[in-house]
């Protein structure tokens, strides 16, 4: 197996297809891997395919939410003209990752309702908000959220992110996610180098 996809202790050992089913996705690629083929062993395959679509599908579902959430704030910076100055849905999610807890994720969603109809962003708030599969926190824990919000929000993140990305720079984004995922898998904070911002006090690591 690729040494690329070694020692990613943030990510369950259920099976791959077992998260992708509970994030309400499914792959394009048909696996020769068996169905219960933990999700190293499945990226291995799906980069050898050069599935590089399945694999932040993949990634997207598997990440624990914290993790996940985080992954799609660096890819919604990409897609700023100032990721120093976030619009408020992405700087709420970004919030709640440092400090998660109901009073940064109702943040989350207040600033999803206040924002901007084109603010992209709010795929980040959005995954905060619905982050344990309900709809946010009291009243609003008692409904589930639609089954693989979460994760669908912040592929989509991703996938706004590789429209920033044009001519021979386009492989080379998408390797760029794709290893940002790997690294937060790990138990880094996904900032390669080349990144935006800093590192802060509360991210991933």
């Amino acid at each position: 197996m690729s040494e690329r996809f070694a020692g990613l202790k943030k990510i369950p050992k259920e099976p791959a297809l077992r998260q992708l089913a509970l994030a309400n996705m499914r792959l394009d690629t048909a696996l020769s891997a068996p169905a219960s083929a933990p999700v190293d062993q499945v990226l291995a395959e799906l980069e050898a395919a050069d599935a590089w679509l399945d694999m932040l599908r993949l990634l997207a579902a598997a990440l624990p939410p914290r993790e996940r959430v985080w992954w799609g704030c660096l890819a919604a910076e990409d897609t700023l003209a100032d990721p120093k100055a976030p619009p408020a849905p992405l700087a709420a999610a970004q919030a709640w990752v440092f400090k998660p807890g109901d009073e940064t994720r109702d943040r989350a969603r207040a600033a999803l309702e206040l924002a901007e109809f084109d603010d992209t962003t709010t795929l980040c708030a959005t995954a905060v908000a619905m982050c344990d599969g309900k709809l946010g926190t009291g009243d609003l824990a008692a409904y589930d959220a639609p089954v693989g919000a979460a994760a669908m929000a912040i592929f989509g993140v991703a996938l706004l992110s590789l429209s920033t990305a044009e001519g021979d720079s386009f492989d080379a984004h998408k390797t760029r996610l794709i290893d940002r995922a790997l690294d937060i898998a790990r138990g880094g904070n996904g900032r390669l180098g080349g990144d935006n911002a800093a590192v802060k006090e509360g991210e991933p690591s």
